[in-house]
This record gives C-alpha cells, sequence and structure tokens, in this order.
C-alpha cells in the first residue's frame, strides 16, 4: 500500500500542532484486455493483480473462479502516475460484462462510473438461499480485527478497508484502498486467486454501503454484509431483491439489519435493531 509523507509548515488548529501529514496516494490504473482498453479506475497502488481479479470477477469478465489470467503491470513511463495492466483472457473464458467496456474513468469514489445505464451490469439474478446463521453478538468483534489492520488509514486517514470472514468469525482476508469499491475487489481478488471464496460468508466495510458494493458481494455469493455507516435506500433494495443479509451503523457495539433478518440468532439484549 502506498502512503506519502509530506513535511510542511507548522499548522495550528484547535491548538493541535502538525508537522507531517501522511497522505493516501490515489493513482490511475488502465486495465487493457486482449491488447484493447477496457477501464481506467483510480485507486491506492499495492496488490493490483487481486483489485484487477476482484473486478474481472465483479464486472462479469470472467465467471470461472478456477482461471487465473496472464496480468503484465507496466507504469506508462519513469514519472506517469498511470500503471498500465495488460490482460490475456482466451475468449471462452470472457464473460458476458466484456461486450460492455467502459468509455470513462471510474473514480476511486464509484464503482459503476462509465456506464451509460445500470442495465449493461450483467449478473444472474437467482438470489442468495444460503441457510447459514450469524450470531449478532459476533458482529462487533468483525470490526475489531478489521480495524486493527487498518495500518494506513491510522497514518493518513485516508483509505477505506474491506475484509472477509467465516460464518464462525475467522479473518480470511483484508485489504485497503482510497475507494471502497476497490478494497472490497482486492479481498475478493486475493480470496479467488488463493482459492479460499468457498469459505468466507461474511463481507465487512468500512464507510456507507451503496448499490456497487452490494452487487460485488452478491457477484462474490457472500449472504452477508456489514458496513461502519448507512446504507443507501438502492442498497436495500438490491440486498432484500438478492438475498443478502445487510447490516449498517455497525458500531459502538450495535448495529442495524435491513435485510433478511431471519439469518440472525439473536439472544436477550440483542445488540441488533431489525428495519
Amino acid at each position: 500500500m502506498a502512503i506519502r509523507n509530506y513535511n510542511g509548515k507548522k499548522i495550528i488548529a484547535n491548538s493541535v500542532k502538525h508537522t507531517l501529514d501522511a497522505l493516501t496516494v490515489e493513482e490511475a490504473l488502465q486495465i487493457n484486455i486482449n491488447g484493447t482498453p477496457f477501464t481506467v479506475t483510480m485507486r491506492t497502488p499495492g496488490h493490483d493483480k487481486s483489485l484487477i481479479r476482484g473486478l474481472l470477477h465483479s464486472e462479469d469478465l470472467i465467471r470461472n473462479k478456477s482461471f487465473h489470467p496472464e496480468i503484465t503491470l507496466k507504469r506508462e513511463s519513469e514519472n506517469s502516475i498511470v500503471t498500465i495492466a495488460d490482460i490475456t483472457v482466451p475468449e471462452n473464458e470472457l464473460g458476458k460484462g466484456y461486450a460492455n467496456s467502459r468509455s470513462l474513468l471510474s473514480v476511486s469514489s464509484c464503482g459503476i462510473c462509465g456506464r451509460t445505464e445500470l442495465g449493461e451490469l450483467t449478473f444472474d439474478k437467482t438470489p442468495n438461499k444460503a441457510k447459514d446463521k450469524i450470531d449478532g453478538n459476533l458482529i462487533h468483534n468483525l470490526f475489531t480485527d478489521m480495524s486493527a489492520l487498518q495500518h494506513d488509514f491510522n497514518k493518513s486517514g485516508g483509505t477505506h478497508a474491506a475484509a472477509a470472514f467465516t460464518i464462525n468469525g475467522e479473518l480470511v482476508c483484508a485489504m485497503e484502498d482510497i475507494g471502497r469499491h476497490n478494497a472490497v475487489d482486492k479481498v475478493i481478488g486475493k480470496l479467488i486467486s488463493s482459492k479460499q471464496l468457498e469459505k468466507v460468508k461474511i463481507l465487512t466495510v468500512s464507510g456507507r454501503v451503496s448499490y456497487e458494493i452490494i452487487m460485488k458481494c452478491f457477484k462474490a455469493n457472500l449472504p452477508f454484509l456489514a458496513a461502519v455507516s448507512a446504507p443507501s435506500s438502492l442498497a436495500v433494495d438490491y440486498a432484500k431483491e438478492f438475498g443478502i443479509t445487510l447490516f449498517g451503523f455497525c458500531r459502538d457495539g450495535r448495529a442495524t439489519c435491513y435485510s433478511h433478518a431471519d439469518r440472525l440468532n439473536l439472544v436477550q439484549e440483542s445488540p441488533i435493531t431489525i428495519e
């Protein structure tokens, strides 16, 4: 992960002196598939191959989780902020998403920028019918474990995090990035590459949950998604439709469940509020 330190003038604000700022790096990653530009995404450098593999899965470019494409990374030039990723994918391994290449920049705050309409997003719409149950008292521990690995956030305050857990709360993978959706793609890509996606049931994210995070979770077949902040109305609608148990406001030992609360194992004085 990339963090830059900037020495600057002393700034006095609210009686606090700052002599050194650590800033999260934001740079461009241009993704070419079979010699043709697919998209340009803004991200924090680091774990780029995991980011790309997760993005290819989420965007329905590669459905076969057992296929691992050849990815070559190179700087556009010595001092450029652009990294070029060249990916080779046989035609028989390409999913329907390949026909919907993005024509615009995908910024770090949004995972679907560049699409001309939501209908371009291709996916199997069969709801997740997982029968797993989650202990409501477990959720606080998940965020404690994720927070312990947010090293770059502790330095800069400028990154988001995502983490993957088993149904029993065992941490499998955690990643950081300036973009929420990038952190999720890095986690999913790492899980696919390490052949651990099938053992994961829960995804946690810092910040809010919007439409694209729900879709990435759905594509990865994860039945539980929990976030520090609020979900959007569209996120809740899609979580209900696609069979994802969605938690928001997971902080201070409490949480709110917005969908599929039947997967909750609740005990007396549970910290979960059901909407």
